[in-house]
Parts: C-alpha cells; structure tokens; sequence
C-alpha cells in the first residue's frame, strides 16, 4: 500500500482558526499548526495534500501553508454537514487511492526519532489494510474521543483488531462494549487523530448519506460497519497528541514541542523560575 496523499479536515465552524494557530516548532522557528501538521505528513512520504476548509478561508489557509504551498488544494465544504460529511469532500481529490487522513486540530509528537504519522503508515503498507492511530485514555476524557474495542493481534506489536467503535462513550458504556484485553483498569482505546484508509470508507459513507439524506453525517458511524465487513486496525502510536481545541490545549502543545526540541534546556529553566516564583496575585 503506498501512498502519496493525505486528507485533512478543518472545515468544523468552531474550530476554523485552530489550525491557524502560531507555534514554535521543535526546531525553533515560529510556524502555524497546520504547517507542522503538513510538515509531519511530508516526512512520512506524503506528497500531495487535501484540506476540507469553510468557503472563504483559503487564502489564510494558504498563507499558513508556509513551504508546502504548491503541495496543497483546498476542498470546500459549504455546509457544516459533520465530519464524515467533510471526509466524503475528500473523494474526488483522493482519486481511489488509499490516503492517511489528519484533524486540523490535533498536534502529534513523537517519543521515537520517528514521527507519528509514519510510523501509522509503516503498519498501514505492511498490513495493507486501513489503520486508526490510538492512545490508551482515561475514561474521564471519553466524551471528548472516538474510542475502539477489540482484541491484542500484532503479537509484541501494540496492533488491535477492531470490533468496535464508539463516537464519546459515556464510562459506563465502554464498560460494556469497548472493553480491551490488557489495558489497564479506567483506559480505553481512543483516536489519535490520525488514520490511513481506502477508497472504501468513501462507499460507507455514500450509503450512510443515502439511508439517512438530511441528518449530519458522522465518521464514526461507518468506521464502526467498516470494522464489522473488513480487517481494520488499530496501533497504539509511540507518541502523544494534543487537541489544540481543548482547554489549555494549545499551551500543552507549545510545551510538548518545547520539550522535545532544541530550546528544551531554555524552556526548562524558565518553567523552573515559575515554579520557583509563582505569582499570588496579591499585592
């Protein structure tokens, strides 16, 4: 399975400005979200990029784009119709072939020397099937992910067959039906942000939107009867992700890429003379 092309969504009404966003980079330099999304990609081998925006952004979009410019085509969506419904606008771009798909919102870094996309694409090309990035969570956060069940089955690899998926379970319903051997008691198997599929998730989709034509069309839903008709997996990626749409969501991914780069001793002593000298807020 190789693939050249990636598929990212950033049309949600709440969430437009999110990508576009200022960081600074492991590297030091100042860079919107979506640049470092697109640059992560880049160094999985992704050559051409797709992102699903409101009518209107493009020309911030492009802006944020930084090098990788001439790499990108906008893909309207009109209508904020749901997310499966902004994965769908995809279609024509991904020409059938197999594609990794990324959230706008979501920041990945690594705890390897290699990056979090690529290593989901390593699985997706040896398993040649479509793959979901996850990340052991705590049920206290479950209404805020898609989670999965299913079964330990890449050996001494954290690789699962999914059976199940759940869009933001409630604790007392992953209890029942999202239960995976292993993790340890109050974690679950949620999305990363991160996903490789086929072609195929374009027809679950199609069919989803033909039973039911004027509701949202949610992603989850046909990840969940894609898992009941076909092998699809779940890896539990060496890294973490940062949803710069939470609550100090964009300050923990400052300090996560702080951390892991090559200002960590600058940004270190400073959070120390914090530490050391809070502010009390009184006079």
């Amino acid at each position: 399975m190789k693939i050249r092309q990636a598929l990212i969504t950033a049309a949600n009404p709440r969430q437009r400005t999110l990508p576009l966003q200022t960081l600074v980079d492991r590297d030091g330099e100042t860079k919107s979200a979506l640049q470092i999304i697109l640059a992560e990609a880049a160094e999985a081998g992704i050559e051409e990029f797709g992102v699903v925006v409101c009518p209107g952004d493009e020309a911030n979009y492009a802006a944020a784009c930084g090098p990788f410019q001439s790499q990108v085509r906008f893909i309207p969506q009109p209508d904020p119709r749901g997310y499966g419904d902004a994965v769908l606008r995809g279609r024509e771009f991904c020409h059938g072939e197999p594609f990794l798909h990324l959230v706008g919102d979501h920041l990945h870094v690594s705890q390897t020397a290699t990056g979090c996309a690529k290593q989901l694409l390593e699985i997706a090309g040896g398993e040649n099937c479509p793959v979901s990035a996850v990340q052991p969570t705590h049920e206290s956060l479950l209404t805020a992910y898609g989670t999965v069940g299913g079964k330990l089955t890449g050996g001494d690899r954290p690789l699962y067959q999914i059976e199940a998926v759940i869009e933001k379970p409630t604790p007392t319903l992953a209890e029942q039906e999202l239960i995976v051997p292993g993790l340890r008691a109050g974690y679950y198997l949620c999305f990363f942000g991160l996903h490789v599929f086929d072609a195929g998730i374009f027809d679950l989709l199609d069919a989803r939107r033909a039973a039911a034509p004027d509701e949202i069309l949610g992603l989850t839903p046909a990840l969940h009867a894609m898992a009941a008709r076909r092998r699809y997996l779940a890896l539990t990626v060496a890294g973490r992700r940062y949803d710069i749409g939470s609550r100090y969501g964009l300050l923990l991914a400052q300090l996560a890429l702080s951390l892991a780069g090559r200002d960590r001793d600058i940004v270190l002593t400073q959070i120390v003379g914090l530490l050391a000298h809070p502010s009390s807020g009184q006079s």
